[in-house]
């Protein structure tokens, strides 16, 4: 669940920043919002949901 917040949180701000800063219009954003609750309720949200939990896997496991 930390996990799933954090992402949303990350992506708000990655398109509040696109909306002021590259002149991606509310309406774009509007569209991809709706994008995000239609692919959450099809069949590909646990493809999706394993896949960015693998990559928030590895990042976790990289050593600096």
């Amino acid at each position: 669940m930390a996990l799933s917040i954090s992402a949303v949180v990350l992506l708000a701000i990655i398109v509040f920043l696109l909306v002021k800063k590259s002149g991606l219009k509310a309406g774009h954003a509007v569209v991809c919002m709706l994008l995000g609750f239609y692919l959450a309720s099809s069949s590909v949200a646990p493809t999706i949901s394993e896949v960015t939990s693998n990559v928030a896997g590895m990042i976790g496991g990289l050593k600096f």
